[in-house]
């Protein structure tokens, strides 16, 4: 299913107090469809997290992406500009894992109260910090697939501190595909290297994506370091993950 014809919205995930600003993209037809959540790279969600939500919808999925800096820097969106990138990680270092994950599962509880999702059928995609925050998500029991995108500081840090993100990996609940740039100066090899051997000691259905002569932030059409052969690649691999896991149908 390509090039549905898709809708999209500003709508508010409600958690607590709490009111986390998202984008909504989902197909305009009639019928129920498995949902992904979408998450963030340091820049808030940006016009890169907002395409590839509506390419989602594109394919049959309704699409959420929540933001991540709702406590500390609600509104936030930013480029890709040296002073964009400070703000960003002083923004993503503010964040706390447990915040985070109970934030993802307000998205899910959200997304369950759309018609127009299959409830059972959610999944998560995350890039650069959202990679990371992926990781650490798949641990939750609602979310059935993972595709984390040059995800860095997995193997050696968690948000907020703590044991790194790593760790839980045996708390990890389905399929996971984890794409890398061999030139991403931010995320050595044997950090790759070190999670792919996690995810194999705990039997965790995984396959990890090493493309040569791509650096961070290879997806994003909005960067620099934009690999086209690399960026299709990997989004073939992404449709594949979640038809097989999530069971798109057409309707």
């Amino acid at each position: 299913m390509t090039n549905t014809e898709i809708r999209t919205s500003q709508v508010k995930v409600p958690n607590g107090d709490l009111q986390i600003d998202a984008y909504l993209a989902e197909p305009a037809k009639a019928g129920t469809f498995p949902a992904v959540i979408v998450i963030q790279e340091i820049f808030g969600v940006n016009i890169h997290i907002r395409e590839v939500a509506e390419k989602f919808a594109q394919e049959g999925y309704v699409a959420i992406a929540p933001t991540l800096f709702q406590r500390t820097a609600p509104g936030f969106e930013a480029g890709y500009t040296p002073e964009d990138i400070q703000k960003g990680r002083q923004y993503k270092e503010q964040t706390k894992a447990e915040e985070i994950l109970s934030d993802i599962q307000a998205a899910i509880a959200y997304l369950r109260t759309l018609p127009n999702v299959q409830k059972d059928a959610i999944g998560s995609i995350g890039f650069c910090f959202g990679g990371h925050v992926v990781y650490l998500a798949a641990t939750l029991p609602d979310i059935k697939v993972t595709a984390s995108f040059y995800g860095g500081g997995i193997t050696n840090s968690t948000p907020g501190g703590g044991e790194p993100t790593i760790t839980r990996t045996p708390e990890i609940k389905g399929p996971i595909y984890a794409f890398f740039g061999l030139e991403d100066q931010g995320i050595p090899l044997e950090h790759t290297e070190q999670i792919e051997a996690e995810l194999k000691k705990y039997q965790i259905p995984h396959t990890i994506f090493r493309y040569p002569g791509a650096g961070h932030g290879f997806f994003c059409n909005h960067r620099a370091s934009y690999n086209p052969e690399a960026a299709a690649d990997a989004w073939k691999h992404v449709q594949e993950l979640f038809q097989k896991n999530l069971q798109l149908q057409t309707v």
